[in-house]
């Protein structure tokens, strides 16, 4: 019997599925990709893009050209709202899609914080396509003044903006910033301290400045308000604030994790509703909380497509396993980074490249799909 397979999302986990739609569609099943625009921009490499490391269109899949090539729908927009019982899918303009298997790769976002003030130049470092209106407002300003550049959050993103705003500043070779990390807590807090202290080093070695217990109360134009009562200078702010899944589940009264994510069994299944599935940063997978990284995206992605096949023909499923330890690689802009896996541990010139080998790789072979 034919059926209607919908997609929330065209990233990292439903990298396999898109590939492969074609066995879907083969089979008589409609396929629908929603998705709120026609490329899907890659995170890891959205740092580097911003430093000029990257090209836009190197770190993009054709979302749109590999659905509609492959016979499936595309379709313009973002999901709103789930409605289980009907088995339909509102979007944000109104309109309704119905779907007998969902799978949800709804993504995350970052929040903005309960501070007074809206400046034209405050960016958020998700989703990825902002990264490009920053790096242009970021050449203005370089091209004009030394800014002052405030990245409000402690963790990873934070390291990576830093460093990467730096090297497009030095590439430009106009005014240098001033960088300020304003951490909220702690940097880099649940990391290693040799993780830390690396990162710290390289970033200190540029000149950017690293305040920890810094939390901003309010933003106004040239300026930051923190709790503390001083007001930091502040041209340019990006916040990066670690990341929340789709606000989609809760919305629709599905059940969640504690985050907010679909809540998820071994199989990837929404455990109240099976013809609901998901992956990467928008579910909580209930057997064993899982980072917010893109490598369990990636991870996901043939068991994910495995069960939307099961499922539409009324086969068996198959667990998803998280694995062990995962490589970590942070890029720090201007060809360095720092590695962790496990015992092994190392930065400069090495760890970058072994990023930029695997990135390229992963892009190339998902965007020769196209």
């Amino acid at each position: 019997m034919q059926k209607k397979l919908v997609l929330i999302g065209g990233g990292h986990a439903h990298m396999v599925t898109l590939a492969n739609l074609a066995a879907i569609t083969e089979k008589g099943h409609g396929v629908t990709v929603i998705g709120p625009s026609d490329y899907h921009y890659y995170s890891g490499m959205g740092p580097g893009m911003l430093s000029g490391t990257y090209r836009p269109d190197e770190i993009r899949f054709a979302t749109r050209q590999v659905v509609e090539k492959q016979g499936g729908t595309f379709l313009p927009g973002k999901a709103a709202m789930i409605d289980p019982q009907k088995k339909v899918v509102t979007l944000e303009t109104g309109d309704t899609v119905p779907y007998d298997v969902l799978s949800c790769n709804a993504g995350s976002y970052v929040p903005r914080p309960d501070i007074e003030g809206d400046p034209a130049d405050l960016f958020t470092v998700k989703p990825i396509e902002r990264l490009m209106e920053a790096k242009s407002r970021l050449v203005d300003h370089f091209g004009r003044h030394s800014p002052d550049v405030v990245i409000v959050g402690g963790g990873p993103s934070s390291a990576e903006v830093a460093g990467n705003v730096w090297q497009l500043a030095k590439t430009i070779g106009r005014h240098m910033p001033r960088i300020t990390v304003c951490t909220g807590s702690a940097f880099m807090s649940r990391f290693p301290q040799s993780v830390r202290r690396k990162i710290v080093t390289v970033l200190n070695q540029r000149g950017i400045t690293i305040r920890d217990g810094a939390y901003g109360k309010s933003v106004s134009p040239g300026g930051i308000l923190l709790d503390n009562g001083e007001t930091l200078p502040a041209d340019f702010i990006f916040l990066a604030l670690g990341v929340k899944p789709s606000a989609i589940f809760s919305n629709s009264g599905i059940a969640t994790g504690p985050d907010g994510g679909l809540r998820v069994n071994r199989f990837l299944q929404s455990i109240e509703h099976p013809d609901i599935f998901g992956g990467g940063d928008c579910i909580f997978f209930q057997d064993q909380p899982l980072d917010k990284v893109g490598v369990y995206a990636v991870r996901q992605n043939p068991v994910l497509f495995h069960n939307l096949v099961a499922r539409l023909n009324d086969g068996d499923l198959m667990p998803f396993d998280p694995g062990g330890d995962y490589l970590l690689i942070f890029n720090l802009g201007g060809g360095v980074g720092v590695l962790k896996k496990r015992w092994l541990e190392f930065g400069g010139r090495p760890a970058f490249v072994i990023k930029d080998y695997i990135d390229r790789k992963f892009m190339k072979e998902f965007q020769a799909i196209e």
